[in-house]
């Protein structure tokens, strides 16, 4: 399944800005949104193809409320996504999908501070990307269960991206931050250097 990461502006709300509205909400009405991150919407598609369009089809919504439309395609890498715009190059064969990992933007990935007993209650697998590959256990289910939390586990934060370019196939250091994960995200060259 091909993932779509919708990352919403500092100053909104990013689902209830998409489903506040009919058109967006309709579009949505039939997927199963997720939060992989902090004010972010994410949505499962069939493949590359329907991811892109999903995106086109929201572009007013992404133009007014989303800093970064992100889509995982496990064909290009099972672990890096892709950025909207290399994500379309890939399907209109622009670009090989092989020769996409150059140029990236890393985001640090920061997990909200809990108190010390729930620390070591924790499941031992978060992570940015065991957190986006399975959200639906904080986001969709597990209310009224009796044997979880109360309150709902917030979902980690994507902070300071900075923009690097892999040299001999091995990734730089993020260091804008003191972050024990990232998040990285394939973009095209107009991008890096824009």
């Amino acid at each position: 399944m091909t993932r779509v990461c919708l990352v919403g502006d500092d100053d909104v709300n990013l689902r209830y800005e998409l489903l506040s509205r009919e058109t967006s909400r309709e579009a949505l009405a039939t997927q199963d949104l997720r939060e992989p991150f902090e004010n972010t919407v994410g949505i499962e598609t069939v493949s590359l193809g329907g991811a892109v369009a999903l995106v086109n089809d929201l572009d007013w919504y992404l133009v007014r409320f989303v800093d970064e439309a992100l889509i995982l395609e496990p064909s290009v890498s099972e672990t890096e996504w892709l950025s909207r715009d290399l994500a379309t190059a890939i399907r209109d064969d622009e670009v090989d999908p092989a020769e996409t990992g150059r140029f990236l933007k890393v985001y640090g990935v920061e997990y909200p501070e809990r108190e010390p007993a729930e620390a070591d209650t924790g499941n031992g697998a978060s992570g940015p990307t065991g957190d986006a590959e399975q959200p639906s256990e904080t986001t969709t289910e597990g209310a009224g269960t009796g044997t979880e939390s109360a309150e709902p586990e917030e979902p980690p934060q994507l902070v300071e991206p900075m923009l690097l370019a892999r040299t001999g196939g091995k990734l730089p250091e993020y260091d804008l931050r003191d972050v024990e994960e990232t998040l990285v995200v394939r973009v095209t060259e107009s991008e890096f250097e824009g």
